[in-house]
């Protein structure tokens, strides 16, 4: 799969601190990728530079295969759509109003226009002042006008902060539709259950340093889930199992870090010892699991 964002050795600076450290980015081409990591972890800063708001200490960065440059930026720019922190309509315009602008600003034909609002399903509320809509409404006019130039690239910085869950359903909706149709999506976001059910290629960003970049089942592979033993002597069991860290957790053993050879050892032994066993399991882990044992517990 060929990729439409790629940089190298991407840097940022501020005096003395470095907030994004040599970073190679691999955004394949037509899909949602889950842009992660803590507050302060470099995110926004790395999306800017990819949209020129913010210019690189050092490194390149190269979009749908052509180097981002003084020379190429505005032709690439044309191929992208952003949107950063709050959405950029006028509350006292309508939403009509406000799509003009951006037509005329982008030299745009209506069709383009309307294409953009219908895929966002605000054809019904063009005719409201902004001010009037609500924050989902608002966050979908200012996905509009970033689809308005029909763009292969969307960039998205928390499209969903502050929505309703309806309205977080609406844009995770959008988000697939646009990637089914060929459309590159990069989405930030401190909502992981959203990005879990929405994103097909992740990215966890932590201290400016990127600490995954792939699958979600690659990701999952990283982690080993602890192994939960039930038992009707979980204090034995614990005893026995203590070589392997483990702890008694009501009536069951927890034992952490066990791949399937060793799962089976300590099975093995217990049975032995004349331990029942009832049930051998691996605890489930959602993405958020993952997420705060590869970041050393650091949340979003």
């Amino acid at each position: 799969m060929s990729n439409a964002i790629i940089t190298h050795d991407l840097k940022k600076t501020y005096g003395k601190r470095t907030v994004v450290h040599d970073l190679h980015l691999r955004v394949p081409q037509g899909c949602v990728y889950g842009f992660l990591g803590p507050n302060g972890s470099g995110k926004s800063t790395t999306m800017k530079m990819l949209l020129s708001l913010v210019r690189p200490t050092a490194g390149e960065v190269h979009v749908l295969g052509r180097p981002m440059r003084r020379s190429t930026r505005r032709e690439l720019l044309g191929e992208i759509g952003s949107l950063i922190e709050a959405p950029p309509a006028y509350g006292h315009l309508t939403g009509a109003e406000n799509m003009r602008l951006v037509r005329h600003l982008l030299d745009l034909d209506q069709g383009q226009v309307q294409r953009a609002v219908q895929t966002v399903r605000l054809q019904d509320h063009l005719d409201k002042r902004v001010r009037e809509y609500s924050l989902g409404m608002r966050q979908r006019l200012g996905i509009a006008m970033a689809l308005a130039r029909e763009p292969r690239v969307l960039i998205l910085d928390e499209p969903t902060n502050g929505l309703d869950p309806a309205g977080i359903e609406e844009v995770r909706d959008l988000l697939t539709r646009l990637a089914a149709r060929g459309i590159t999506v990069m989405v930030s976001s401190h909502l992981l259950g959203e990005i879990d059910r929405t994103a097909s290629v992740l990215g966890i960003l932590a201290g400016g340093r990127m600490l995954f970049q792939g699958t979600r089942e690659q990701l999952f592979s990283r982690s080993t889930p602890d192994v939960l033993v039930d038992t009707p002597e979980p204090e034995r069991a614990t005893t026995l199992a203590g070589r392997w860290n483990a702890v008694r957790d009501g009536d069951r053993v927890r034992v952490p870090g066990l791949d399937h050879a060793a799962t089976a050892h300590l099975v093995d032994r217990l049975v032995h010892e004349r331990i029942p066993v009832h049930g051998v399991r691996r605890e489930e882990q959602s993405l958020e699991d993952v997420f705060m044992d590869l970041t050393g517990g650091r949340g979003l």
